[in-house]
C-alpha cells in the first residue's frame, strides 16, 4: 500500500466543566483553538491516547464519559475520535504545545474556533446519545452528518 492512502488516527477530549463549558486551548504552532489532543500513537489504546494527549496539552487528568464524534480532515487523511470528558485532577498548565486555555460556552465556541473544530466542541456540548460522523477540509464542514 501506498503510504499517501495511509490514514493517520488522533484523538481529542472536550472537556466540560460543572458550568457546562467547554475548555479550548491555544496552539502554539499555530495559535489556533481547539479542544486537546493529537495523534494516537501506535502502540497505545485510545483511552490511554486520549488521557496522555489532554495531560500532556494542559496538565488535567480526565476521565473520557461518551465518544461525541468521528470526524475526518479529507485533504490530510487525519480520522479524529472526539470525546467528552470530565477533569478529575489536575492544573492548566501552559506548555510546549499549549499557549493559553479557555473555558467556552455553547455560544462562544464559533467565535473563536474554525467550523471544523467549532463543531467537535458543539457536538461534544449537545450529546445527543450517537457520534456524529463529519468530514471537513481543515477549515470548513464538507457534507452532512450521518
Amino acid at each position: 500500500m501506498n503510504q499517501d492512502n495511509r490514514h493517520s488516527v488522533s484523538v481529542a477530549g472536550v472537556v466540560i466543566d460543572a458550568d457546562g463549558r467547554a475548555l479550548l486551548i491555544q496552539r502554539r504552532d499555530n495559535g489556533h483553538w481547539e479542544a486537546p489532543g493529537g495523534v494516537l500513537e501506535r502502540d497505545e489504546d485510545i483511552t490511554t491516547g486520549l488521557r496522555r494527549e489532554v495531560r500532556e496539552e494542559t496538565g488535567l487528568e480526565i476521565e473520557a464519559e461518551a465518544l461525541t464524534g468521528v470526524y475526518k480532515h479529507m485533504t490530510r487523511g487525519i480520522v479524529a475520535l472526539v470525546f467528552r470528558c470530565r477533569a478529575v485532577s489536575g492544573t492548566l498548565t501552559a506548555n510546549d504545545e499549549s499557549r493559553a486555555f479557555r473555558w467556552v460556552t455553547a455560544d462562544e465556541v464559533t467565535s473563536v474556533a474554525s467550523e471544523a473544530f467549532a463543531i467537535r466542541v458543539l457536538d461534544a456540548m449537545k450529546s445527543a446519545g450517537r457520534p456524529a460522523i463529519r468530514q471537513h477540509d481543515g477549515v470548513h464542514l464538507i457534507g452532512s452528518s450521518a
